[in-house]
């Protein structure tokens, strides 16, 4: 079968990889795990926009997705991967499934992922488009965020794609020992921290600013 993208998803890679290298010393690392940069290569990205995007899918930055929401830019989808550092059998949980792009990454990372989603209609949507795409692995539902998905915790990772002006503490509750979160930090459509939470083998919690971003705000019934 022809690769209509082929040329487009080979020039975003060679973008990612040297962003990557450039923005080194808040990642952590100069390269993208083999499993994260791949996943980002096999996701079809222009199934999760709307058609009239599909000339642009393959760029290198968020694109509009209805409910003024956006999909990511891949470089964040791909950075925010990565600094989970999954290994193949971890559970995770998202929060903002949006179109189910970065849910659709983080399936081909680890072995299940539950994605919980504020709006209806992307929620829906985001699920029979998975569904579609042979994502099985992944769990959809309505939502509030904030509050994760406790009867499926503890999670070894857990990747927040909205804004919190405080770190969930009920997300914090439903991570692993051994476990990452990665949360943008700050108020909502102006610069963010891109936040690392950890819980070590004895059950301290440890937190490390890094990169700047900018995301909606996380919103909650809180």
């Amino acid at each position: 079968m022809q690769d209509n993208h082929a040329e487009a998803r080979r020039s975003l890679l060679a973008e990612l990889d040297a962003e990557v290298a450039e923005t080194a010393r808040w990642l952590g690392v100069a390269r993208l795990d083999a499993a994260v940069r791949d996943a980002i290569a096999m996701v079809p990205r222009h199934e999760f926009v709307p058609r009239w995007e599909w000339p642009h899918a393959w760029e290198n930055r968020p694109l509009a997705i209805g409910h003024n929401q956006t999909i990511s830019q891949p470089y964040i989808v791909a950075a925010m991967t990565q600094m989970l550092r999954l290994e193949p059998g971890a559970r995770v949980l998202e929060i903002g499934t949006g179109c189910g792009y970065q849910a659709a990454v983080l399936a081909c990372v680890a072995a299940e992922v539950w994605s919980v989603e504020r709006i209806p209609e992307l929620a829906e949507a985001a699920a029979a488009r998975l569904a579609r795409l042979g994502y099985a692995n992944v769990h959809v539902r309505r939502g509030d965020g904030a509050l994760g998905w406790p009867e499926a915790a503890p999670f070894d990772g857990i990747l927040v794609t909205a804004a919190a002006r405080d770190i969930p503490p009920d997300l914090v509750d439903q991570l692993a020992p051994g476990g990452r979160m990665v949360v943008p930090v700050g108020p909502g459509g102006r610069e963010q921290v891109l936040t690392l939470v950890t819980r070590d083998k004895a059950g301290h919690i440890g937190i490390e600013p890094g990169l700047p971003v900018a995301f909606v705000p996380l919103i909650t019934d809180r």
